[in-house]
């Protein structure tokens, strides 16, 4: 089950609902949104899977907005490369969970959201209870694999959500409505083979690309969450954008009879045995090691794994819920789920090693 970050309060304002019409105001003078649908914003819940670009972007529009509780997700830190890009970092934060950072940033600019983070790798046993009661997902994340599990998971629960994506100076938006419109399966059957498609490492991309990809994004989520129903269209808008050449377009796509999620009730990526083996993360000469314990709910003892590594002559450093200290050449940072961060190492295999000698999980 998943947890709040080590020592990031939940924000929130206990002001009563209807105390908040002031702070609103111009928002809710909006005709398609107006007061009833300010009142839904402030009732609804969201997850935003990722806390990077654009899932920051998000978390920061969702909670300006008004949204009642916003779950957010993220396995990562705060790094100096982040910071042209990613909105809720500032230099005083590098080096902490990406999820803690965002909520202090969001408790400062106050209001009605009760933001919830969870520093942790998302994964279908985690989407279980950080999905639960949301009215929707937002897509924040930086992979393929996360995409089609999001996806197979709103599909297969029946909750809304919104893929986003953006490299270089381009994006796609697409809104998933389960039962209605297509999904993500229906126009990307199968994700693209490893190393076929650019990425913010090997393209990069810049802060107006994001910010444009996010407005399209959350402009849609408030569109959804402020109504009193979802269109009842079966069709749904692929929006495409590209602001270094100043061009958007829009693709209205059906729904795929033939789709192996919501046509034929497939849910692969779902269903799939949790991955466990390391993973390289893409361009950092980093690998992500997850922790050998069978359950979730188990954590790191990061007190008696500091004791144990300063014993042996090895410093340690605490960053709010994070433990970090560097052996043989490599920086680990540790996470209380019992997952790591090991850096200056690309060896899969030597990664584990490493892993299982220094913190023993």
């Amino acid at each position: 089950m998943s947890r709040p970050a080590e020592g990031a309060a939940p924000s929130s304002d206990a002001r009563a609902p209807d105390a908040w019409a002031k702070r609103f105001d111009r928002q809710a003078r909006f005709a398609p949104l107006g007061a009833a649908g300010q009142a839904r914003l402030q009732r609804a819940s969201v997850l935003v899977v990722g806390c990077g670009a654009l899932g920051g972007a998000a978390a920061h529009a969702l909670a300006r907005c008004g949204i009642g509780r916003l779950v957010i997700a993220d396995r990562d830190v705060v790094e100096e490369s982040n910071l042209p890009r990613q909105v809720l970092f500032t230099n005083a934060q590098l080096g902490l969970p990406k999820v803690e950072a965002a909520a202090a940033t969001l408790a400062a600019i106050g209001g009605p959201t009760r933001v919830e983070p969870n520093a942790l790798h998302v994964d279908a046993r985690a989407l279980e209870s950080l999905g639960a009661g949301v009215d929707l997902v937002v897509d924040g994340t930086d992979n393929l694999a996360t995409r089609y599990l999001l996806n197979d998971w709103a599909v297969a629960r029946r909750i809304p959500w919104i893929y986003a994506g953006v490299v270089g100076a381009s994006g796609l938006v697409l809104g998933v409505r389960p039962g209605r419109g297509p999904c993500l399966r229906c126009l990307f059957p199968t994700p693209a083979p490893a190393g076929s498609l650019e990425t913010c490492e090997s393209a990069g991309v810049i802060l107006p690309a994001v910010e444009l990809v996010s407005a399209l994004q959350i402009a849609l989520a408030l569109r959804w969450l402020a109504a009193e129903q979802l269109p009842a269209e079966t069709s749904e808008a692929l929006q495409r954008v590209d602001v270094w050449r100043g061009e958007c377009a829009s693709l209205a796509l059906e729904r795929d009879p033939q789709c192996p999620c919501c046509g034929a009730g497939r849910y692969e990526f779902l269903d799939a045995a949790p991955e466990r083996a390391p993973v390289a993360l893409c361009g950092r000469n980093t690998v992500q090691i997850q922790a050998r314990a069978a359950s979730g709910a188990q954590r790191l003892d990061t007190a008696a794994l500091a004791a144990r590594l300063g014993a042996a002559g090895v410093r340690v450093e605490r960053a709010g819920s994070l433990l970090r200290f560097e052996a043989e050449a490599v920086r680990f940072t540790l996470f209380p789920d019992g997952r790591a961060l090991l850096e200056g190492i690309a060896d899969l295999d030597r990664a584990r090693a490493l892993y299982d000698r220094w913190i023993g999980r």
